[in-house]
C-alpha cells in the first residue's frame, strides 16, 4: 500500500468527524462502533489497515472541533468538563471565538507534542507500562482521593451557629462527595445489570454521560434564557508564545497520563496538570484543556501503534484492535504523518465552523438553541439505546444537576467509571456488586 492510501483515509476520516463533531452528544465513539460493525458485516470493503488510517482522521478531527459543541451550546463530552466554565464566561463577554480558538491552538500544539514525542515512546512506554501495570488499582485510587480532596470546602463565614458554619463550609464538598457516589453507583448497575439493549451494548455509557455532562448544562441554559451578545473574531489571539507552550505544557503532562492510565479521562488529566503547575490563566486555563483532551483520544490511540506496546487505551483503540493489529515499525511512522496531516486539515476545519457558530448564536434567540440542543440530546439517545438509554440519561441528568445546583465540580460524575473499575481491578468489584444485588 502507497502512504497516500492511509493519509487519504485519514484525511476523510478528518473531514467526517469533523462535522459529525457539531452534533451535541454524537460521540466519536459510538460512530466509530457503527463504522466497526459495517466492517464486520462487509470484510472485503475496505482493508483493516485503511480503516484503521480513517478511525485515526476521526479521532483527530473530533478532538479538535468537538470544542464547538462545548462551548456555543453548553454541551460538552466527559473531556472537556473543565473547559466549559472558562470558556462561558468568554461566550458571555462576546468572546466565544476566542475561547474556541485558545482551546483549537491548545490541541495543536498536543499534536505536535504527539509528533516530538515518537522517537522515544518505543524506547520509554513499554518499560514504564510493565513498571505500572501491578500497581493501576492504588494509583487509581489515589486519583479518586486527590479528585475529592482538590474539592476542597468553602463557605463558613456566614453568621451563624458553628454547626451551620461547618455544614456551610462542607455543602459543596459534600455534594462532591455525593456526586461520585451515585454516579459510582450507577456504574455497578452499567457494568453488571444495563438496561442498554445487547444488541448496541457498545454505547453503554452515552446515555450516561449525556445526563452527566450535557442536559443539565443544556436545561440550566434554557431556564436561564441568557441573552448572548454580539460575538467578536478577533485577527489575532491575545496570548503570548510563553503563555501558550505553558498551556500546552501543562495538557499535555495531564494528557499524556490520561491516555497511558485506563479510566481517567482528559479533563481530569487536565485537572491533575492544573495542580502540578499552578495555572492560574484562563487563557493558560482553555489552552492546557485542550491539549489535555487530544492526548487524551489521539494520544491513547496512537499508543496501539507504538512498537513494542501495542496498548489499547480508550474506545477507538479498543475497537480497532478486535480487526487491526499492527506488525511493522513503519505503520507506527505512517500514522505520524497522518496525524500530522489531519490535525492541519482539523485546525482549519475549526476555524470555519467557529465562525459559522459565532454567527449563528448571535442571531438566533439562545433559547431556540438551547431547546433544539435538547431535542437532539434526547433524540440520540433514543435513537442509538432506546427506552433502557432514555432512562439511564435521566436518572444521570438528576446526578449532573447535583454539582450544578451547589457549585461543586462536575468531574465527579466521572465516578461512574472510576468506582466500580478501580474495584474491579483490586479484585472487590464483584464483591460490592453482591452487596448491591446485582449478581
Amino acid at each position: 500500500m502507497s502512504l497516500l492510501t492511509p493519509i487519504a483515509a485519514a484525511l476523510l476520516g478528518t473531514v467526517a468527524a469533523s462535522i459529525l463533531a457539531l452534533i451535541p452528544a454524537l460521540h466519536i465513539y459510538n460512530v466509530a462502533g457503527l463504522v466497526a460493525l459495517l466492517a464486520l458485516k462487509y470484510p472485503a470493503g475496505i482493508s483493516n489497515e485503511t480503516l484503521a488510517m480513517f478511525m485515526l482522521g476521526m479521532v483527530v478531527g473530533h478532538s479538535m472541533v468537538n470544542a464547538i459543541p462545548a462551548i456555543f451550546l453548553s454541551a460538552p463530552d466527559e473531556s472537556s468538563i473543565f473547559v466549559v466554565l472558562p470558556a462561558q464566561k468568554y461566550l458571555l463577554r462576546g468572546r466565544g471565538y476566542e475561547a474556541a480558538m485558545l482551546a483549537g491552538a491548545g490541541s495543536l500544539g498536543g499534536l505536535a507534542a504527539i509528533a516530538l514525542l515518537t522517537p522515544v515512546a518505543p524506547l520509554v512506554l513499554p518499560p514504564l507500562r510493565a513498571l505500572v501495570q501491578p500497581h493501576l488499582h492504588w494509583i487509581l485510587a489515589l486519583v479518586i482521593v486527590f479528585m475529592i480532596q482538590a474539592e476542597w470546602p468553602r463557605g463558613g463565614t456566614q453568621p451563624g451557629t458553628p454547626l451551620a458554619k461547618f455544614l456551610d463550609a462542607w455543602a459543596g464538598l459534600g455534594a462532591g462527595i455525593v456526586t461520585f457516589l451515585l454516579s459510582g453507583l450507577l456504574g455497578f448497575v452499567l457494568l453488571y445489570r444495563s438496561p442498554i439493549p445487547t444488541n448496541v451494548a457498545f454505547q453503554n455509557l452515552l446515555p450516561a454521560f449525556v445526563g452527566f455532562f450535557a442536559i443539565p448544562a443544556v436545561a440550566q441554559s434554557l431556564i436561564t434564557n441568557l441573552q448572548l451578545p454580539r460575538q467578536h473574531i478577533p485577527a489575532t489571539l491575545d496570548v503570548s508564545p510563553g503563555l501558550l507552550a505553558r498551556g500546552v505544557a501543562a495538557g499535555a503532562l495531564g494528557g499524556m497520563f490520561a491516555a497511558f492510565f485506563p479510566i481517567v479521562t482528559g479533563g481530569i488529566g487536565g485537572m491533575l496538570a492544573g495542580h502540578a503547575t499552578a495555572q492560574r490563566d484562563e487563557r493558560v486555563f482553555i489552552i492546557s484543556q485542550g491539549a489535555s483532551k487530544v492526548l487524551y483520544y489521539v494520544g491513547a490511540y496512537v499508543l496501539f501503534f507504538v512498537p513494542g506496546l501495542h496498548l489499547s487505551r480508550g474506545g477507538m483503540a479498543s475497537m480497532v484492535s478486535t480487526l487491526y493489529t499492527p506488525t511493522t515499525p513503519a505503520t507506527y511512522y505512517t500514522v505520524i504523518a497522518a496525524l500530522a496531516v489531519s490535525g492541519a486539515l482539523s485546525f482549519f476545519l475549526l476555524l470555519l465552523f467557529t465562525r459559522g457558530a459565532a454567527k449563528i448564536i448571535e442571531r438566533v434567540n439562545h433559547r431556540i438553541v438551547s431547546a433544539m440542543t435538547l431535542a437532539i440530546l434526547v433524540g440520540v439517545v433514543f435513537w442509538l439505546t432506546g427506552p433502557g438509554g432514555l432512562a439511564v440519561a435521566g436518572i444521570a441528568s438528576a446526578i449532573g444537576a447535583i454539582p450544578i445546583l451547589w457549585g461543586t465540580r462536575r468531574m465527579h460524575c466521572l465516578g461512574v467509571l472510576l468506582l466500580p473499575v478501580t474495584l474491579n481491578m483490586a479484585g472487590l468489584g464483584g464483591t460490592v456488586a453482591k452487596w448491591l444485588g446485582l449478581i
